[in-house]
């Protein structure tokens, strides 16, 4: 059988030897410089706990980008895992990765909270690099083999291998937010977005209102059939018609591994250093987050200053561990959202704190896990107060590091968590003060309080693991392709996000400001009556 590219073209007609293929923008390693003995070293995360079992027992690999740009590396294999490097040029980083999928969709799949770019040569570039991704995947991928593709970066790849190998078993996970149909119309390249997803057997979604927004995008832009989860693809005359589910798969985390290193005496000692580091408070309040317009720490740190400026926390009594991760420092509102946090720090510091104490400890560089979980073993109120996440697994890994139901989780009802953690504090982080109630109910909240709810939200996570999370989409992935005509309706998505939980008022007096202006933000784009400004092609 024969390949075909994207152009439409026979190449050779041979199949690769790899059953199992996942697919995403980078490789789940990075170059450790310091060990000369070891160019490369795993780069921890959810995916690669959930994948690597099924690449050790298949014939798999793993395809993405190394992080270096410009440099060809040959495949290579570590820790049992066969990774395959596709090369980008500094110009592929810039206006694929930086420009088209940092710049254009990340922006217009979080609400629009800062204004979307959308310029054709950023588009032509990110057309080039999934090309060259589905080519590599079709290059090395058996007959029939089962293809993972992941995130908004790779789009396109699914639609370009059912064109060269339409053998595969094809499966898709957006790891962020699909936006609702008046936002996602704006995107110049719509049609060709949702036709490139549709070259999935199976889409997976974090949250059901996402694959609803995806499934009403598909019928509105290219009056598509949909009955349930089911999409029906019709005949296109190069491609023949087929049936795709999209449907919701929330991501998790790994559980067991959290609670080993949370009962790791190494680890418990450390969480005690941590606290004797910042002065024994009473209570410590953490935030971790990437350095992202998308996650609220302005928002927290407004909301934390005026709760110390109103006397109504203490400095001697609480102080806030911010843990901000760089991110894209390149990119002109990543540089923005920096300055406004280091700002908003050094006033709260400089306003509240005194010689000996200190309000808010602000961290901006990475940490390795067993230094994190002891971060979450110290801290008796975690803030999530992301203004839109698909996910948020911060919040989950806080939970699964709880052992002995403790601690409060606030949390905002715009991450995918707060669909799972129904114990935590959910609050509206564009109301500062409802955030403040959060806060305020989280920290007073008492100790049997605290147990129930966190034993509700430690059973969620110990149940929906990042294993069972793989297992279910691969096992659906397979029933698909095998039983095209079983259709499994997804549940309806729900109506609207959950509200925020009541809190504490506001004490009497002047009111509280809830405008956007206060932070510099807009509020959630679903609630808009108006398509917010952005920025035309170019």
């Amino acid at each position: 059988m024969s390949i075909v590219d994207a152009a439409g073209s026979e190449s050779a007609g041979t199949y690769g030897d790899s059953d199992f293929v996942v697919v995403a923008n980078r490789l789940p390693v990075d170059r450790d410089a310091s060990d000369p003995d070891q160019e490369w070293r795993t780069s921890p995360g959810g995916l690669v706990t959930a994948v690597a079992p099924v690449m050790k027992a298949q014939e798999g690999a793993w395809i993405g980008w190394t992080g270096v740009a410009d440099v060809d590396f040959e495949p290579f294999t570590i820790d049992g895992m066969h990774l395959i490097p596709v090369t980008l040029t500094n110009e592929d980083v810039l206006r694929y990765y930086e420009g088209f999928s940092n710049a254009t969709l990340w922006p217009l799949y979080h609400d629009v909270i800062a204004p979307p770019e959308y310029h054709r040569t950023w588009w032509e570039a990110y057309v080039r690099v999934n090309e060259r991704f589905a080519a590599k995947v079709a290059e090395v991928a058996a007959e029939s083999a089962t293809v993972w593709v992941h995130d908004y970066q790779l789009q396109l790849v699914p639609q370009l291998l059912r064109r060269m190998r339409p053998d595969l078993r094809i499966g898709f996970f957006n790891h962020i937010p699909f936006p609702p149909f008046e936002l996602f119309a704006q995107l110049p390249w719509r049609d060709e977005i949702l036709r490139g997803l549709l070259g999935a057997d199976l889409i997976g979604f974090q949250r059901p209102a996402d694959a609803a927004n995806f499934r009403r995008a598909v019928r509105g832009r290219l009056g598509y059939q949909t009955k349930g989860s089911t999409v029906t693809v019709p005949d296109s005359g190069d491609l023949p018609g087929h049936s795709v589910r999209a449907e919701a798969f929330p991501i998790s985390i790994d559980t067991p591994y959290l609670e080993e290193l949370a009962a790791d005496p190494a680890i418990i000692e450390r969480a005690a250093q941590i606290r004797e580091e910042v002065g024994n408070p009473k209570v410590i309040m953490l935030g971790v987050d990437r350095m992202d317009y998308t996650k609220g720490i302005r928002h927290r740190l407004k909301a934390f200053g005026e709760l110390l400026a109103e006397g109504r926390l203490n400095v001697e009594d609480i102080v806030l561990i911010q843990i901000a991760t760089p991110s894209r420092e390149r990119l002109e509102q990543y540089k923005i959202i920096r300055h406004d946090v280091e700002l908003a720090v050094g006033r709260i510091n400089g306003e509240q704190a005194d010689i000996g104490s200190i309000a808010v400890h602000y961290l901006h560089h990475s940490y390795p896990r067993d230094e994190m979980t002891a971060f979450f073993i110290a801290a008796d109120v975690m803030l999530v107060t992301a203004l839109r996440d698909g996910m948020n697994l911060v919040a989950k890994e806080y939970v699964a590091c709880r052992l002995h139901d403790d601690g409060a989780l606030v949390l905002s009802e715009f991450a995918g968590a707060a669909e799972q953690l129904a114990g935590a504090v959910l609050v509206n982080p564009h109301d500062i003060g409802n955030l403040k109630a959060g806060i305020l109910e989280a920290v007073q909240m008492d100790p049997k309080t605290r147990a129930r709810r966190m034993r509700q939200m430690r059973k969620k996570v110990r149940t929906d693991t990042v294993s069972a999370w793989s297992k279910r989409f691969l096992s659906e992935l397979d029933a698909i392709r095998d039983s095209p005509e079983a259709i499994v309706p997804e549940p309806p998505a729900p109506a609207g996000r959950p509200a925020a939980q009541p809190a504490q008022p506001e004490p009497t007096g002047q009111p509280e400001s809830t405008q956007p202006e206060s932070t510099g933000q807009t509020p959630p784009a679903q609630t808009q009556q108006t398509v917010p400004e952005t920025r035309s092609a170019t």
